[in-house]
């Protein structure tokens, strides 16, 4: 079976509490579960502020009413439709600098062990990734004693990742733990054929996720997956490429469109257009920029273009509607009043359908974002890059 997975969204509030400080408040548990299964169309997503007491309150809450169900292969079930992966996003202290990474336990009682653990290393555990002193090779050994997994997150971003500001390469931060680790998260500024030039990732699977820190970034990025049964453990299984269980594409956004694409530089607010990598601002000779992903893994690469290993399944270049020139929020509306999900409008919709909905030049514009291409002008130093009209 098929099935839209996104494992990387956080919690705004719960328990009238806040999580992640900088989501929005409307990002509560209910909010996200109905938004995946009755706007977006996801089948599985991953709640990455479980090692909050507020949200572990919530979610025990929830279990108890029967709002959601345990499954026995791991994960939560919502409505029968919806699996919930329960992850916690921690920042752990490195040589250089800090880096995120996702800690998933198939298990309520898991998580909650494991909040009790982890929470002897932050300062306060009620808030989203917050910085944890200890080292993500411990981290690593403190997820697996409890049987879960460790994904690090957003693996090339300028800030809090491990290529982007800690290491050169994974091994130099997990060292014999590696083989441990079956996925990396790639982040809004990279994509697979990025990726693909640094040798040690041959081995892993690359996940697209959408790190939504609102309702409507939800899905900006995702996955999809080919499972026998949508629950913890044929999720990882298929990011181990087991038992029949596997990724069948990656859709992302370009990178171009992330906001740390190309290098930036603050003082003259130039981005990057010339040939990687760029490390100084050629305008005011600036050295003080913030290194673009692209410039970054430039600088790091093995090889000058990227080689796919067999399990590599395509990378889709995908547009979130929003993002789409001249589709508002009321577009939005009424195309999801008649196809129902973003992901069936996507998809699924064809010319003449989109054209009866919202107009022969909305329609046009939904397809060549399908296809790949409209134009768009490129993201850095924290600036989205843009689709343009």
């Amino acid at each position: 079976m098929e099935f839209f997975a996104d494992l990387h969204v956080h919690v705004g509030q719960a328990k009238k509490h806040p999580v992640k400080i900088t989501a929005s408040k409307s990002l509560t548990l209910s909010n996200i579960f109905d938004f995946c299964l009755n706007k977006k169309g996801l089948d599985i997503v991953g709640i990455v502020d479980c090692a909050s007491p507020y949200v572990l309150e919530e979610i025990s809450e929830q279990l108890e009413i029967g709002e959601v169900t345990p499954l026995a292969g791991g994960g939560l079930r919502y409505k029968d439709r919806l699996t919930i992966v329960l992850g916690a996003e921690i920042e752990t202290t490195e040589n250089r600098g800090a880096a995120h990474s996702i800690a998933f336990f198939p298990y309520y009682e898991q998580m909650k062990e494991f909040s009790a653990i982890i929470s002897e290393y932050i300062t306060n555990i009620s808030l989203s990734s917050q910085k944890a002193r200890l080292c993500a090779k411990d981290l690593f050994k403190k997820v697996q004693s409890l049987g879960g997994e460790l994904i690090p997150a957003h693996v090339f971003t300028p800030f809090k990742s491990f290529y982007g500001n800690c290491y050169d390469r994974l091994s130099l931060a997990f060292e014999d733990k590696l083989d441990g680790i079956a996925a990396v998260e790639l982040g809004l500024s990279a994509d697979t054929h990025f990726a693909d030039t640094i040798n040690e990732l041959s081995t892993k699977t690359f996940l697209s996720n959408s790190d939504a820190h609102s309702l409507e970034k939800i899905a900006r990025e995702y996955n999809k997956m080919k499972l026998r049964f949508p629950d913890f453990k044929h999720i990882f299984s298929a990011l181990r490429c087991k038992d029949d269980n596997f990724i069948m594409a990656n859709y992302g956004l370009s990178p171009k469109l992330g906001k740390y694409h190309r290098t930036f530089c603050p003082a003259c607010n130039y981005i990057a257009g010339k040939t990687p990598p760029v490390t100084k601002c050629p305008i005011c000779n600036n050295e003080a920029v913030t290194l673009g992903v692209l410039d970054r893994i430039t600088l790091i690469a093995d090889f000058e273009t990227p080689v796919h290993p067999r399990h590599r399944p395509s990378y889709n270049y995908h547009i979130p509607l929003e993002f789409i020139p001249g589709i508002g929020k009321k577009t939005i509306e009424k195309l999801l009043s008649y196809f129902g999900t973003e992901m069936n409008v996507i998809h699924n919709a064809n010319m003449k359908q989109l054209t009866e909905i919202v107009g022969n030049h909305r329609a046009e514009n939904i397809i060549l974002a399908r296809e790949g291409k409209l134009d768009l002008k490129v993201g850095g130093g924290g600036f989205y890059g843009k689709v343009l009209k």
